[in-house]
């Protein structure tokens, strides 16, 4: 979240995290020491979102907040909005993978099942124009799930969220992409350099059977604040622009 506000030239950037017995992950501090972050403050939840937007004897007031949090911290920035800026409401995480007769199903089931067990209520969709691979994926994930340490979490993702699509064309699969518009879009397909022209609603767009999603969560990219809940339809990732501001500037003449 840092490097695009740096790039902006914010001059002041501070960190809210909780802390578990009083510490913090020393990588957590060392990244905020590589982005010049100004202070670490060693809380979370609902209650960080009001100090920062009104400020505390402690806690800084701030112009804008920026960042994931739980659904708690989600409703305290929808709530202090206007009082301060926020980057958007997000959250419950989601993911869209488009497969095809050539995709791996062993590996879209991983692929969906790494978005699952993030929360009961993520969102995991298959769409393809392939019921044998529908089939193939759906074998593969109550093998996957019996296996997995946040199966509870998982199986109830997949069973109250969880959907697959089956979409006879090109047409039809990409209107079924710009309807749901995906925080996170998986493109596996041999056709993908095609598919991706025709994308209009998506938060980040990974190609090819080497970039699944959890590249995204770990590594890839400036950062990994999109929009969720189809939002993607007016709204984009976090970026340079969350933090520039424009004017407008008036001068009449005398006539």
């Amino acid at each position: 979240n840092c490097i695009p506000a740096i790039v902006a030239g914010v001059k002041n950037i501070y960190l809210t995290t909780p802390s578990l017995d009083s510490k913090i992950n020393p990588a957590v501090v060392y990244a905020a020491k590589k982005c010049g972050v100004k202070k670490i403050y060693k809380t979370g939840g609902a209650q960080t979102i009001a100090a920062l937007t009104y400020g505390t004897k402690q806690i800084e007031k701030v112009d804008k907040i920026v960042g994931p949090g739980n659904a708690f911290v989600a409703c305290a920035k929808k709530e202090v909005f206007g009082d301060v800026g926020i980057d958007m409401v997000a959250g419950p995480s989601e993911v869209s993978i488009v497969a095809d007769k050539f995709a791996d199903p062993n590996l879209v089931a991983a692929d969906l099942i790494a978005q699952a067990e993030h929360d009961v209520n993520a969102q995991s969709i298959l769409i393809s124009n392939n019921r044998n691979l529908i089939r193939l994926v759906n074998l593969s994930l109550k093998k996957q799930l019996l296996k997995l340490p946040k199966k509870n979490i998982a199986t109830r993702s997949l069973k109250n969220f969880g959907l697959a699509i089956f979409a006879s064309n090109k047409k039809k699969i990409l209107e079924c992409i710009n309807t749901i518009a995906p925080e996170h879009l998986e493109l596996y397909t041999n056709t993908n350099k095609d598919l991706v022209k025709g994308v209009k609603n998506a938060g980040s767009i990974f190609i090819g059977k080497f970039s699944p999603e959890e590249i995204g969560d770990y590594i890839a990219g400036p950062n990994h604040v999109l929009p969720t809940s189809g939002s993607a339809r007016f709204s984009s990732g976090l970026s340079v622009n969350d933090f520039l501001k424009r004017h407008s500037v008036i001068q009449i003449t005398k006539t």
